[in-house]
Order: structure tokens, then C-alpha cells, then sequence
């Protein structure tokens, strides 16, 4: 009886809108202790537009928070009481199936900023968050998802910023490449757009950099854009400096002619804003402070195989790659002074 519930709620799962599927499923669940509850939800059926997880995407941000960022996208919005309900369920049920589907309405609901200040009047961030503890990968993905959408709220942010160490905690014990792990560093990427919770990453950055040599194109690209948001911020660039590269060529095989323009973009604009940042008040390069395996070393002119690297950046078809190399080559040799550093848009 049990699998064809299942079957039942598979079907919904893939053919009906999100929080019919999800009343369906918890009925289901407690027909054989009691009478079935009248159907409240079906309202909500023309207002949910499906079943996916929002991509994260789309690129551009509120004023307050304004570099690389992934905001949601939706067409689709729910009333407050129907939010109340998803919490509630959320929170009193233990299948995995239901935790998945209200977690991914919310994830969606989370797309229009009234909705995230609702969820957050509700209780619901502590109540999703409780979710990153689950054993089951899947939810704690669709956990994770939910959060990256609602942390576009600044208000959220100073609550969700109680979950940035066991968000990276869980990317290192991620599979690589997995959606749990990209999913993770989503979260960050948008925790990161502001000063305010870059200290709480640092321990992380070791991490990140074994990302950037290991992982696949994607992975490489949403880790960089949390050490590009990282490097801006000229606190952290004694942090991002002292980091030990292993092995170090595999951090400068992404400053190749072929690599990736999203992902060359980028590295160029991390290197760019270290080289601004490096310099105390006085404007001496403290150099004495660094291991020569360090990545102070390496993206501060000391590496001959990098100014080559560099160089050849400069015959780049696209004009952007060119301009962001040319810079990094004259900071190297002192010819200007920008006052800020480099933050990067897309």
C-alpha cells in the first residue's frame, strides 16, 4: 500500500503544481491514523509554476548588494498563509519526498522580496536551516537552494549567516562537482557580496583553492566568483595572500590563452584586486610576511612563468581579458594606484 502512495505521489510529483503534490503527499501520509482533512490547497495550484528549483542565474542585484551575486528568477507568487502552511509542514514532517517539494515552493515563493521578509516573520529561515543537519543530500541540496534565495534580502542575511560555517563544512564533505556542493557555494557567493561575513570563510579558502585545481568548469567558475567577492575586500587580502598553493601550476594553467572566458574573467579580476590590495598604508609590498609556495608569490611578480602568462594575455581576441591583464601587468610595476578594488559584474 505504502509503494503505491508513492507511485501515486510520483506522478503528482512530475504532472501537478508544487503545493497540490505536497498536500496530496502529506494527506497520504496520515489517512491511515485519521480521517483525510478537507483540500484547503487547492487554491494554490494556478499560483505555483512548477516543479524545478530555481537556476540562480540571473545576473544583477539589489543596490545594497551589488557584486557576483546569483539572483532567482519566478513568475509565480503565494500568499502569506500559504507560506505559513509550507513552514508548518516543513517543520512537522519527516519525509523526505514532503521536505523536498515544500522546500522547493518555497525556494520559488522566495523569487519576490515581500516573500522573503515573510518567511523570515515566520520563523522560516531557522526552520529551513534546521534542514542543512538532514542526512539526506537531496534536502539538504534543496535546503541550501532556498536560502541562496532568500539571503537576496539583506535583513535575512544576518540570520542565515549563523549556517556560513556548516555551508563550509558541506562543501568540503560534498561529492565534487555535486549539486550539493554547488549549491553551497551559491549560498556563499551571495553571503559574500558584503564585508560583513567574509571572516567567517577564511578557514575556507584552502578549500576553495583545491576547488579551483580539481573541480570541473562550473565548480571552478561559482568558486571564483566567492574569491573574486573575497578579494575585493582589502581585510581579506592578507588571508587570500598567505594561502598555500598545491601545486601551484594548476592555479596558473587558468591564465591560459584557452581557458574559459568566464572562468579567465574572473581569475584575472581576483589576481587584479590582490595586486591593489597588497600594498600597506606606507605602500611597501610586505613580503617577508609570505612562504614562497604562497599565492603572494605567485600573483605578485615573482613568478617569471606568470608575467609570461600575463603577457600573452595581452594578444587575447576579446578586449576585456586584454584590458584586465594590461592592468594587472602596470600595478606590478607601480605606474598607478586605484583606490578601490576591482568588483566584479555580470
Amino acid at each position: 500500500m505504502g509503494n503505491a502512495r508513492r507511485a501515486v505521489a510520483a506522478g503528482l510529483v512530475l504532472g501537478a503544481g508544487v503545493c497540490y503534490c505536497v498536500y496530496r503527499l502529506y494527506r497520504s501520509r496520515r489517512a491511515a491514523g485519521a480521517a483525510a482533512r478537507p483540500a484547503q490547497d487547492g487554491g494554490l495550484l494556478p499560483q505555483v509554476s512548477g516543479l524545478s528549483v530555481l537556476p540562480s542565474r540571473a545576473w544583477g542585484a539589489p543596490s545594497s548588494l551589488h557584486p557576483d551575486t546569483d539572483l532567482p528568477k519566478s513568475s509565480s507568487n503565494l500568499e502569506a498563509h500559504h507560506l505559513q502552511r509550507l513552514i508548518h509542514l516543513l517543520e512537522s514532517t519527516d519525509d523526505p519526498l514532503i521536505q523536498e517539494q515544500a522546500l522547493v515552493t518555497l525556494s520559488n515563493s522566495a523569487a519576490f522580496s515581500v516573500n522573503q521578509d515573510i518567511i523570515r516573520n515566520l520563523d522560516g529561515l531557522s526552520i529551513i536551516g534546521r534542514m542543512l543537519s538532514d542526512s539526506i543530500p537531496k534536502v539538504k541540496e534543496k535546503a541550501l537552494n532556498t536560502l541562496n534565495n532568500l539571503s537576496m534580502n539583506v535583513k535575512n542575511q544576518e540570520e542565515i549567516k549563523v549556517y556560513i560555517l556548516q555551508v563550509c563544512k558541506e562543501i568540503e564533505l560534498s561529492p565534487l562537482n555535486s549539486d550539493l556542493q554547488l549549491a553551497g557555494l551559491r549560498l556563499l557567493t551571495n553571503m559574500s557580496v558584503t564585508n560583513d561575513y567574509h571572516h567567517m570563510m577564511t578557514n575556507a579558502i584552502p578549500y576553495f583553492l583545491h576547488l579551483l585545481s580539481e573541480g570541473n568548469e562550473r565548480t571552478q567558475i561559482q568558486v571564483l566568483k566567492v574569491l573574486v567577492n573575497l578579494s575585493a575586500n582589502p581585510v581579506m587580502t592578507r588571508h587570500l595572500h598567505s594561502a598555500q598553493l598545491d601545486p601551484a601550476p594548476s592555479l596558473l594553467s587558468l591564465f591560459d590563452n584557452g581557458i574559459n572566458k568566464d572562468i579567465l574573467l574572473r581569475v584575472l579580476t581576483f589576481a587584479a584586486n590582490l595586486n591593489e590590495n597588497m600594498k600597506n598604508e606606507e605602500g611597501i609590498i610586505t613580503q617577508d610576511r609570505y612562504s614562497e609556495d604562497s599565492i603572494f608569490f605567485l600573483l605578485s611578480g615573482h613568478s617569471t612563468q606568470y608575467a609570461q602568462k600575463l603577457l600573452g594575455l595581452l594578444h587575447h581576441q576579446d578586449k576585456e581579458v586584454k584590458g584586465q591583464a594590461a592592468k594587472i601587468i602596470t600595478l606590478q610595476r607601480g605606474d598607478i594606484q586605484s583606490p578601490n578594488p576591482l568588483l566584479l559584474f555580470c
